[in-house]
């Protein structure tokens, strides 16, 4: 390990701040993650595990917290060899469920649902920009567990939720319901292929003032449809924008790596202009726990007009 974990006091200031869904360590062969009272060690090969297990071990010893479960996930280099993360110590009859807090908003994880356990941990410094503009109406593309969604209700927001999976979607209502918000009081989930559902709204004349597009590296959508984001997210950004109202905020996100900031600025800018929509562009800071070069490259578009 060539990078030291979070220090303590950086710790405790993301409990002082009601947040116990964080990182603990990166480098370029994986990264620690802490989600509550479990920790999830994502790695690259078995040397890195080992590396890190040891790492975090010298580091509870020495500050007087003790995970009760460590879970570990290879990082694969082909996306269907992506398997859930297996259970390395602790109590295997507890269940692969729980439920970890950013900024004081509960999030369900569950351990045996996938490859990932239900919440993006590098989209947090957007989740709180959404929830501090306080839109009125949200549209959450590609929504998975309805993070985004959950934070624009916290703020008031009616919500539309989109998603290949109703599974995910499910557990996007159940996020809701951690937080007190009734799901079925002004939110709708549906079901559906992305693509398809944004001309529907279109052609109904709906308009939201905040957008999230955040979509896989690669998908399949109905009748087999390939989805490639290096071919794909313009298309992607053009159609959400006939969806946009004035002053919108449009979040574009990607975690694929051949796709830089450069990139998401170029495709904003040929957006806005196919749109001959006056609009500024800006990124919220990195995550404080993510070093440069981790995490997703996200880019908000937000309209003049």
């Amino acid at each position: 390990m060539n990078r030291a974990l979070i220090t303590p006091a950086q710790f405790a200031a993301f409990g002082a701040a009601g947040t116990d869904a964080h990182r603990m360590f990166s480098d370029g062969d994986g990264w620690i993650e802490r989600l509550a009272e479990d920790v999830l060690i994502s790695h690259k090969s078995d040397a890195a595990l080992d590396a890190m297990r040891d790492g975090l071990a010298e580091w509870t010893a020495a500050n007087g917290w003790q995970p009760r479960r460590i879970f570990g996930k290879l990082l694969p280099k082909q996306n269907e060899d992506r398997d859930p993360p297996v259970l390395l110590s602790g109590d295997a009859a507890m269940p692969l469920t729980g439920v970890v807090c950013e900024n004081g908003v509960s999030y369900g994880l569950d351990f045996a649902a996938g490859y990932s356990a239900g919440l993006f941990l590098d989209q947090r410094m957007n989740r709180a920009f959404v929830r501090n503009a306080a839109p009125k109406r949200m549209l959450n593309t590609f929504a998975y567990t309805c993070s985004f969604s959950v934070v624009a209700a916290l703020a008031g927001a009616e919500t539309v939720s989109i998603d290949l999976s109703k599974k995910s979607l499910d557990r996007g209502r159940a996020n809701f319901a951690l937080n007190g918000i009734d799901p079925n009081a002004g939110h709708k989930f549906i079901a559906d292929d992305v693509l398809e559902v944004l001309p529907r709204l279109a052609r109904r004349g709906e308009k939201f003032d905040a957008i999230v597009l955040d979509p896989p590296t690669f998908s399949r959508g109905n009748k087999g449809r390939r989805w490639q984001v290096g071919q794909d997210l313009e298309e992607l950004v053009i159609a959400a924008m006939d969806l946009a109202a004035p002053r919108s905020r449009i979040l574009v996100s990607t975690n694929c790596t051949t796709i830089q900031f450069a990139d998401l600025e170029r495709i904003a800018r040929f957006a806005l202009k196919f749109h001959r929509r006056p609009g500024d562009l800006h990124r919220e800071a990195q995550p404080p726990d993510f070093p440069p070069g981790h995490g997703a490259r996200t880019l908000w578009i937000s309209l003049r007009g």
